[in-house]
């Protein structure tokens, strides 16, 4: 399981990074929905890396951000997404989380499902940053998983 979720970091690490460089060399704005899209795909990262490490995040979960503050955000949360990953064991992936969403409901869950959740949720956001971005005449840039595993391992896209 680790490896796979893994790959899923360094994945998400690229996916958002490559996303951010297409928002900032779209010539004009960016649609203010993909950036609120994006936006709540980071601060999610950003709260439940403050769930993992019983911290406060410093984000809300639908909190808008400029594209300078997104570039921090995803360097702060992806990468630190890929630490806790990297350094966790089998008794840390198997560690129950308890917490309260944002509606105030309490939940309980393994770390290794929320790392999963994380990694998809980001996916589902990019891809609805993609349409917005289409259905505001841009051209979407691709940040499908084998587009990244073609990239790294020097195969044409």
């Amino acid at each position: 399981m680790w490896s796979t979720l893994q790959k899923y970091a360094e994945y998400n690490i690229w996916a958002n990074d490559r996303l951010l460089n297409h928002l900032n060399q779209l010539p004009g704005e960016a649609p203010a929905q993909a950036l609120k899209l994006f936006s709540h795909l980071l601060n999610a990262q950003a709260i439940w890396i403050a769930r993992m490490t019983d911290t406060v995040s410093p984000v809300k979960v639908w909190q808008e951000h400029s594209l300078e503050q997104l570039r921090q955000l995803h360097e702060d949360t992806s990468n630190k997404l890929y630490d806790l990953l990297k350094n966790a064991d089998i008794e840390e992936f198997n560690r129950e989380i308890k917490y309260t969403n944002s509606q105030g409901l309490e939940y309980t869950n393994r770390v290794c499902d929320i790392f999963t959740h994380v990694f998809n949720h980001c996916t589902y956001h990019r891809a609805q940053v993609a349409t917005n971005l289409r259905q505001n005449g841009f051209e979407p840039i691709n940040t499908d998983y084998i587009t990244y595993v073609r990239i790294k391992t020097g195969q044409p896209v």
